[in-house]
This record gives structure tokens, C-alpha cells and sequence, in this order.
């Protein structure tokens, strides 16, 4: 018996998250990681939506029903630890600061 439950629980395998390449066409955001993975949602935050451009490495998850891009891969922005940086593939950016202060494109608003 416990041999059949170990069998089971060690030959099965479960699906794990992998990374690859974007590309976007007709059919959406796709992601060529060990094979290509087509018409994928976005996992983001309530209120953001965005599409990585080609050739950044994004992150799928597989679900019960489908998948899903987690998101890119990311270390181009130099902030520190609790900051938050959006920003375009066109070069606009916002920068939320530790100190309270918000950089729009360069330009600093310093917190009141």
C-alpha cells in the first residue's frame, strides 16, 4: 500500500512554471519557452494592464484551465528596495521614491 502511494505521489508530474521569449502577433501575447504558449492572459494588479514588448522573457504559469504570463523579467530600472517604477517601452517613466517624492520622466516633484 505505501508502496502504490509513494509510486503515485514520485512518478507524477506536476506542472511548474517555466520562462521564455514574448512574441505578439494576431493571436496575442504568446511565449516561446520549451514549446510556444499562445493566447495567454495577463497576471497583473488590479487596474494595470500593459503588454510585454517582443523578446523580453516573461514567466507562464499553467492552471487547471489554461495559462497564464505571470510577467517579465525585469532588472533595467536602478531603484532602491520599496520603490516603484512604471514605465514604457517609448521611455516614459513614473518613479514613486522611499523619501515621498515622484519622478515623472526626470522630473522631480518633491513631497510637501
Amino acid at each position: 500500500m505505501w508502496l502504490m502511494s509513494y509510486i503515485t505521489n514520485n512518478s507524477i508530474k506536476k506542472p511548474s512554471a517555466v520562462k521564455g521569449s514574448v512574441s505578439t502577433g494576431v493571436e496575442g501575447t504568446a511565449v516561446n519557452a520549451s514549446g510556444e504558449h499562445k493566447r495567454l492572459a495577463q497576471c497583473l494588479p488590479y487596474g494595470i494592464v500593459s503588454t510585454p514588448p517582443d523578446g523580453r522573457s516573461a514567466v507562464v504559469l499553467p492552471l487547471e484551465d489554461g495559462e497564464v504570463a505571470l510577467g517579465v523579467t525585469d532588472n533595467s530600472q536602478n531603484i532602491e528596495v520599496g520603490e516603484l517604477a512604471l514605465f514604457s517601452q517609448g521611455g516614459a517613466s513614473i518613479i514613486l521614491k522611499n523619501n515621498g517624492d515622484v519622478v515623472i520622466n526626470g522630473q522631480v516633484f518633491a513631497r510637501e
